[in-house]
């Protein structure tokens, strides 16, 4: 049993997913225009059409598959998804005189969504659109200042929408309602992290069968240590875990790396691969040409690693949600997610050529699924609960060509910055922390001398889902710390700020 949701291509989408797991219930998303064979696939007990960046009144837009709405499950709309409700019903959409963009308070809330619902009701509003007219059988049940159509339902036909997203971390009681919506369409709260092993190690299983042999990508992250967790328990020891040194690990990184996970028991191969990979990254600035060099250049290792190895029909992966949505690959590989933001090393860069049968167990599962995983299969917490380090690593933090020099640059400047949270007690309540080196060269005055040296950035996030993420209010006096460290311990830098901009607009890493 499941809610399925039918992604009309939001980027809030998984969060919708993201929170009914939370809740207990599992969830499934499939493209907007999925079949009436393909839903029934997975035994829904309601459905959800999500938002997006369309118009219901536009010549082309999207639209569920003919039967679909015919289905007799409860449905909710979600922004796009209610002016297409209210739309096919009979009712008006039109572009709104005001567009309302950000947090609102709702005047008035009732109806079933709402049930059990008191108090300050507030919002979070994206919408040009508006419904004017209602449909027959639906009420307004919801209404703010500027939009009197807020939410609307029609208990007879079970069907419901909101013109606000409920599912961002912006709409402080959004959860409730969506609960309120799982009761109505009597789903079973059994989702959790012990059913997600036993379904993820079947899955494993019946891909690689009795005698396949996996090759996985080791990083000494979350994701990719929980996967090696996970496959050894699956596959015992037809798992190799290879460990690629590109060179562009963090200070002491790699030594941390091998002996975190040596005395796990995992059977781990540390390969040196920095020459081909700063070779190949020589000249080059652009964010994403780096992303695919190293995408590239990270199979090249696998494939060499195992000549000397044996043959190895499978490539594990630690790809999550977010990599899957960022870089709009789309859940089912058919583009129907967001528009593309940018290009993850696991996602975009991956040759046609690739020569391995992926394994990505962790796909359709947010990072805080993952460290529920890790508890469950016994990932110390000193891993379990490190920051995500990207893939391309320190690449995608030096802006511009990269370097030796300024990777031994920015490898200082992240230790200090890093060591100073911990040793501030700082550090568990960051989401991500970074340093960023950045092209920018500034007059500064070191004793008597004049200095002309680079400009060092600091970012610190706080975010429940790495979809939206708030800049870390970090105390003042710890700022002016790790400045004055690094501008004393690392010469090369002269001026240090801090990125106090959230998600978005900006993206929690700078390329």
């Amino acid at each position: 049993m499941s809610v399925v949701i039918l992604d009309f291509g939001s980027q809030f989408t998984r969060l919708i997913a993201r929170r009914f797991r939370e809740l207990g219930a599992y969830s499934v998303i499939l493209p907007g225009s999925a079949s009436l064979e393909r839903i029934a696939q997975e035994n829904p007990q309601g459905l959800v059409l999500s938002g997006g960046p369309s118009s219901v009144y536009d010549e082309h837009a999207p639209k569920p598959a003919p039967g679909v709405l015919d289905l007799n499950l409860p449905i909710l709309g979600v922004c796009y998804g209610m002016q297409f409700l209210a739309h096919e019903a009979g009712g008006d959409v039109k572009r709104a005189g005001k567009r309302e963009y950000g947090k609102a308070d709702l005047t008035r809330y009732g109806g079933q969504l709402f049930a059990g619902i008191q108090g300050e009701f507030v919002a979070w509003m994206s919408h040009s659109d508006s419904v004017t007219r209602l449909p027959q059988g639906y009420e307004v049940v919801a209404a703010t200042e500027d939009t009197p159509v807020t939410a609307i339902e029609n208990s007879a036909t079970r069907r419901y929408g909101v013109q606000f997203h409920p599912e961002v971390v912006h709409t402080p009681k959004g959860g409730q309602l969506l609960a309120n919506f799982l009761d109505i369409c009597g789903v079973a709260r059994d989702w959790n992290a012990e059913h997600i092993v036993e379904e993820l190690i079947a899955d494993v299983q019946k891909q690689v069968g009795e005698s396949g042999k996996v090759l996985l990508g080791i990083s000494g992250g979350v994701d990719s240590s929980t996967l090696a967790l996970l496959l050894a328990k699956a596959v015992g020891e037809r798992l190799t875990a290879v460990f690629i040194d590109h060179g562009l690990l963090r200070l002491g990184e790699r030594e941390q790396v091998e002996a975190a996970l040596k005395p796990l028991g995992v059977n781990l191969v540390t390969v040196d691969a920095k020459a081909e990979f700063l070779g190949e990254l020589k000249g080059v600035s652009d964010p994403e040409q780096k992303r695919k060099i190293i995408g590239r250049e990270f199979i090249r290792a696998f494939e060499r690693e195992t000549a000397k190895l044996g043959d190895f029909e499978f490539l594990a992966q630690g790809t999550l949600y977010p990599d899957v949505i960022e870089s709009a690959g789309g859940l089912h590989g058919d583009k129907s997610g967001a528009a593309n933001i940018k290009s993850h090393h696991n996602v975009g860069g991956l040759p046609e050529d690739l020569g391995f049968k992926l394994v990505e167990p962790f796909r359709t599962l947010f990072k805080d699924e993952v460290r529920e995983i890790a508890r469950l299969l016994g990932l110390p917490d000193h891993i379990r609960m490190r920051h995500p380090f990207p893939g391309p690593g320190l690449a995608i933090r030096i802006l511009g060509e990269i370097t030796e020099e300024k990777l031994d640059i920015l490898k200082r400047v992240d230790d200090i910055f890093i060591s100073g949270l911990r040793e501030f007690g700082l550090y568990d309540g960051c989401s991500q922390a970074l340093a960023v080196l950045t092209p920018i060269q500034s007059v500064g005055v070191m004793g008597d001398e004049r200095t002309y040296s680079y400009t060092a950035a600091l970012r610190a996030v706080t975010t429940d889902d790495f979809m939206t993420a708030e800049w870390a209010r970090l105390p003042y006096e710890f700022l002016a710390t790790m400045s004055n460290r690094i501008v004393n311990q690392v010469h090369e830098i002269n001026r240090v700020v801090y990125d106090i901009t959230g998600k978005p607009p900006a993206t929690i890493e700078w390329e």
